[in-house]
């Protein structure tokens, strides 16, 4: 989508937004490419339901919360931890909560 060219705006330590109002889709670009991620639909269809999730609850979900999100939102086949391992290895809900430029969840490592 945008050229690999962009700043990326401030982050924490740990490669997190400092300010949600940062994010945009091509610093998420820049962000999955820092994780070895290509972006897909798929991926695109979490990131932007980690948004909504965000506006609504004003946090980033844990791996259960986000399970559960994402079968309520994209159907039981999508909102399955398997799934979002693939899309997001090794932590669907810190890397896919970084990538959609949210904090990093509470409980997570």
């Amino acid at each position: 989508m945008g050229s690999s060219s962009i700043e990326l705006p401030p982050c924490n330590e740990e490669g997190f937004l400092n300010s949600i109002e940062d994010w945009s889709e091509s610093v998420c670009e820049v962000l999955a490419r820092a994780e070895g991620i290509e972006l897909t639909e798929a991926h695109w269809e979490v990131i932007q339901l980690l948004r909504k999730y965000y506006t609504q609850f004003d946090s980033s979900p844990a791996m259960r919360a986000l399970v559960k999100y994402v079968s309520l939102h994209l159907g039981q086949e999508k909102g399955r931890s398997i799934y979002l391992l693939k899309l997001f290895p090794e932590s669907p809900a810190r890397i896919a909560s970084k990538l959609a430029g949210l904090p990093k969840p509470a409980n997570c490592l």
